[in-house]
Parts: structure tokens; C-alpha cells; sequence
């Protein structure tokens, strides 16, 4: 059975593995970033309508300044954002499956977002609502053995790891690639046994797409 690595920071890596291995896939994580905290000040939460949350981390590494933003609706992207959010008390007006700009598309145009973020912030240049980033987190690279990458289908859960794993992988050959968006997939480059990006942007397709790549016939 080809191999599936999750590239993606813990403690998503071990999500990911675990859904997969459900699906009877053969799955290891091997992350190429730690996430950490950044030192920031919550500002004061009257001058927003709401919080955007497009990752868990944002969440997890938030700290103490969460607690004087509670008052605020959270807008979140995943449902995995949502359930992080939840669990230290936000009210959640919306969750989007399919990516912020969908998200930001389906809400009121005229909102002031406070965007809890990392450091690798992508600006969406669609959006209508005011949006303010602070960031309370960064993902800091690390060198892993990949010596398991050979012949495998690599998960790519963003641009970011997508040029770093291109920065590590020598030999691409035999590696197809499985990535959650058309960013992702552009950040990996060419050379790679075959690249593709699931139909939408959640861990649910990237893993049906990865099945399915695990038994494409090798291109001719």
C-alpha cells in the first residue's frame, strides 16, 4: 500500500493520521513546522464586531488576551477552528468549509474583524469587511527525516509547507502530491510524479483525493 505523510504542524499531523488510518489508509505524520505563540496585546473589543479565526492555532496559542475578546462573535473557517473556539468559550455566528474568501462572501460586508493569525498571513484581496490582524502565533521550520517521502503521497495543507517541502525533497519522482488548495499546489513547483488539489479545501477531501492517488497507475 503506498504511504500517505502528513506534512501539516501537530497536533493537526496526528488528526489527520488518525482519519486517515480510519479510512484504511497507511498514514504517518511527519510535520515541518512547530507551532509557537507570539507575545501580543488584545486591543479593546469594542472597536469590532467580530473575531475571524481561520485556524485552531490562532486558539491554541492565544493565551490569556483570549479572554477579554469573549464577548465577540467568532467567524470561523473548519470546523476544527470552530470546536477549538468553542471549547474556551466563543459564540460562533458562522463556520465556512471552503475557505475564507467563501466565508467572508456569506457574511455582512460592512463587519470589523479582529484577525487572530500567524505570522504566514495570507490577505484575502476579495473581502468587503473591515479586517484588523493581530498575530498570536508563528510556525517555526524544522528538518525531519524524509527519508519516508520516497514513492508516497504527501499531503501539502498549504503554500507555506508546500515551498518548504519543496526546499527539502531532492528527488520528486516518485512523490505525487495532494494539496488542500490551488496556493498550495503552485507552492510546491513541478518535478513531482504527479500533483493534484482537492475539490475542496478541508481534510475530509485532501484524504479522498490522497486514496485515490495512492492507487493512480504510474503516468507514462
Amino acid at each position: 500500500m503506498t504511504r500517505i505523510v502528513v506534512l501539516r504542524p501537530e497536533p493537526g499531523a496526528t488528526a489527520t493520521v488518525d482519519r486517515a488510518r480510519k479510512l484504511g489508509l497507511d498514514a504517518v505524520p511527519i510535520p515541518l513546522f512547530e507551532v509557537e505563540p507570539v507575545s501580543w496585546t488584545a486591543p479593546e473589543p469594542g472597536g469590532f464586531d467580530g473575531l475571524l479565526l481561520t485556524s485552531a492555532n490562532a486558539v491554541r496559542q492565544g493565551g490569556e488576551g483570549l479572554k477579554n475578546l469573549r464577548g465577540l462573535k467568532a467567524y470561523v473557517v473548519g470546523e476544527a477552528t470552530a470546536e477549538a473556539a468553542r471549547e474556551v468559550g466563543f459564540d460562533i455566528a458562522a463556520t465556512g468549509d471552503s475557505g475564507v474568501e467563501r466565508l467572508l462572501g456569506s457574511i455582512e460586508p460592512e463587519l470589523k474583524l479582529l484577525h487572530l493569525c500567524g505570522a504566514d498571513r495570507r490577505e484575502s484581496d476579495d473581502a468587503k469587511q473591515q479586517i484588523t490582524p493581530i498575530i498570536v502565533y508563528r510556525a517555526k521550520p524544522l528538518a525531519p527525516d524524509l527519508s519516508a517521502v520516497k514513492e508516497s503521497v504527501a499531503l501539502i495543507h498549504s503554500p507555506r509547507a508546500g515551498r518548504r517541502f519543496a526546499e527539502l525533497v531532492r528527488d520528486r519522482s516518485t512523490i505525487s502530491v495532494a494539496a488542500i488548495s490551488d496556493a498550495a499546489a503552485e507552492a510546491v513547483g513541478e518535478g513531482w510524479r504527479t500533483v493534484e488539489t482537492a475539490d475542496r479545501p478541508n481534510d475530509e477531501a485532501l484524504l479522498a483525493l490522497a486514496a485515490r492517488l495512492c492507487d493512480k497507475p504510474d503516468p507514462k
